[in-house]
């Protein structure tokens, strides 16, 4: 089986190529490998489809998202549709119209904004019990002098001189008429004859937006939360779109999480070990007594129910492991040394051999 190459790779871009970026590539293989120029070539076919899947996944922030993080094996299952993202036909309505002249294409109609996304690094307490907190982070905003239109208040926009209104340019070619994008208004058919004063025209600004997020008891980390209508401004008063908080959860010195569940190493000495105590142990909302079994040996795990992470929207909670790690003393007192040779003699040698065949089968073992 073929391995398939990276997609940014395919389309010729770099990892941080903006949507634009994207489409412009993208837009730029599909004419040239397009089936309709290229009748009857197989591998003009394939190039067209690798380049198809490609868009298909990087034009969508959560596949691209996932693709980023994971590669190919975070889209496995997704499946690749045509109809998987959103302005597959208008990038088509664009290459039909320069194949075949079609009509003005609608440049001036509302589109929605693009997605942004903002990386949150927070505590690892943070992530279990929630919290709110602030973010900054820059996004285009309709121009509040002219709502977006580009135009001083009250002298809107006028029919393109160049193309009449029609958004393309026409060319004769033989016996076909072939249309080109119009390179004045760029395809709107309007142009705008009294910029906005404040936004010289773009009918957008880049400006600084703050936001108070909630981050849910028990949010992982990797976790992607979506703010829907908080991403960047639409063209034309589209919609906006949405921003998506990526979460980072710093790791704690103590505890360590596996799912819902929280796990910790409590050392506890020999003594301790052999004839049981009631010590401490320690949770995310303090000590806890817990009873330690004599005889236990290390690495033996005590549970306490309903002290993990909260499930996300839920009220329950997973649990505490409490890992044994008996301390072994490397140094001693007289006194002490005296007391372990006694009980040293007054226990049995762990290390004897269960049947008189033992050494004959460890001394196999290494030949």
């Amino acid at each position: 089986m073929v391995a398939k190459r990276d997609y940014y790779e395919v389309l010729g871009v770099g990892r941080d190529c903006s949507a634009q970026e994207l489409k412009s590539a993208y837009r730029k293989l599909a004419m040239q490998y397009h089936p309709d120029r290229n009748p009857g070539s197989k591998q003009a076919e394939e190039k067209f489809k690798e380049a198809s899947e490609a868009y298909s996944v990087l034009s969508d922030a959560d596949k691209r998202a996932r693709y980023d993080r994971f590669g190919h094996d975070g889209l496995a299952g997704s499946g690749f549709q045509p109809g998987d993202f959103s302005d597959f036909s208008e990038v088509f309505g664009d290459l039909f119209s320069d194949f075949f002249g079609g009509g003005r294409r609608q440049r001036n109609r509302p589109r929605r904004g693009s997605d942004l996304q903002y990386e949150l690094e927070i505590d690892f307490e943070g992530a279990v019990f929630g919290f709110s907190t602030d973010i900054q982070f820059p996004r285009t905003e309709a121009c509040a002098r002219c709502s977006g239109a580009g135009a001083e208040p009250g002298s809107g926009r006028a029919a393109c001189g160049a193309c009449g209104g029609r958004g393309q340019v026409y060319y004769q070619q033989g016996f076909f008429s072939v249309g080109r994008t119009c390179s004045a208004c760029q395809g709107a058919g309007q142009v705008i004859r009294n910029p906005c004063k404040s936004c010289s025209g773009a009918g957008s600004q880049r400006k600084e937006r703050k936001l108070k997020v909630n981050i849910p008891p028990g949010v992982d980390h990797g976790a992607r939360l979506r703010l829907s209508g908080e991403g960047e401004s639409g063209p034309n008063g589209g919609p906006k779109g949405d921003l998506y908080v990526l979460v980072h959860v710093r790791e704690h010195e103590i505890f360590h999480r596996e799912k819902y569940d929280l796990h910790c190493r409590v050392p506890i000495n020999v003594a301790q070990a052999a004839l049981g105590a009631e010590i401490e142990a320690p949770t995310l909302e303090g000590g806890e007594p817990l009873k330690i079994r004599p005889g236990t040996e290390p690495g033996a795990r005590y549970k306490l129910r309903g002290k993990g992470v909260p499930h996300l929207n839920s009220g329950r909670r997973g649990d505490l492991y409490v890992h044994a790690a008996v301390s072994i003393p490397k140094k001693l007192t007289a006194e002490q040394r005296k007391l372990f040779e006694r009980l040293g003699e007054s226990l049995p040698a762990e290390n004897a051999p269960a049947d008189k065949n033992f050494f004959d089968k460890l001394r196999d073992y290494f030949e």
